[in-house]
């Protein structure tokens, strides 16, 4: 993400210069090259993130009633590599990429949304995305991204709630069991959180990369004055 104004962005069909950080896609894989620097001392974030994706998929569905806001994973299924020199870290793993756009702000159109996606036994990607809109129109995606590269619906259980966040966020996963259980949260922020989580899908227990968005705390007042901290707001 990314509040730097227009002449400090900028795109072609291989490459996405945003300020001092960039990515290329080289035709095998996207190299992520971050040059940053951190809050609240202005530490140096420095490194390089390889994905390598198992499939590439054209794929993309309306988050909305009226279709301004779209979504669609690139490579769902994916491996990374990471190797950064401030701070001195190295590792690799599973990894997913998608792709949001949209024709308005966000807070004109929704409350809150959680999200979540899971590797399943079969190397398949499942992605599920629980959407509320302030109209109160509720929209469900469960999708599977098959390793043959088609996209198949599938059947999910219920909306459960998961314990509040440090700044009283409702999280939310849907599970075909009654008992998910969140195993890390990664980020706590006074509108975003991001967990590792169990629950139960397509006949698996999973752990599952999960998302909560709040877009009421987003638009407040005192949270847009705080994101310049965490992201660069250069006109």
């Amino acid at each position: 993400m990314t509040e730097r104004g227009r002449r400090f962005v900028s795109r072609d069909a291989t490459n996405f210069q945003i300020g001092p950080s960039d990515l290329h896609w080289n035709g095998q894989s996207l190299e992520i090259n971050i040059k940053e620097r951190a809050v609240p001392f202005g530490q140096k974030v420095i490194g390089k993130v390889k994905v390598f994706p198992e499939q590439l998929f054209n794929y993309s569905v309306p988050l909305d009633k009226l279709g301004l806001h779209r979504w669609g994973p690139l490579a769902p299924t994916s491996r990374v590599e990471v190797e950064f020199l401030s701070p001195q870290l190295k590792w690799s793993g599973h990894a997913y990429l998608d792709s949001n756009e949209g024709d308005e702000p966000i807070n004109r159109t929704f409350y809150e949304w959680d999200w979540a996606r899971a590797l399943l036994k079969d190397g398949s990607t499942a992605v599920v995305y629980d959407v509320r809109e302030k109209s109160g129109v509720e929209k469900l995606l469960a999708l599977q991204f098959n390793p043959n590269s088609t996209v198949t619906d599938f059947e999910i259980g219920n909306r459960h709630p998961l314990p509040k966040t440090m700044w009283k966020i409702q999280r939310n996963i849907r599970s075909d069991r009654n008992n998910p259980s969140i195993i890390q949260d990664l980020e706590d922020t006074p509108f975003y959180s991001r967990s590792v989580l169990k629950s139960h899908w397509l006949g698996e227990d999973l752990t599952c990369m999960h998302e909560t968005l709040n877009v009421p705390r987003f638009s407040s007042t005192v949270v847009q004055m705080m994101l310049p901290w965490r992201m660069p707001r250069i006109t």
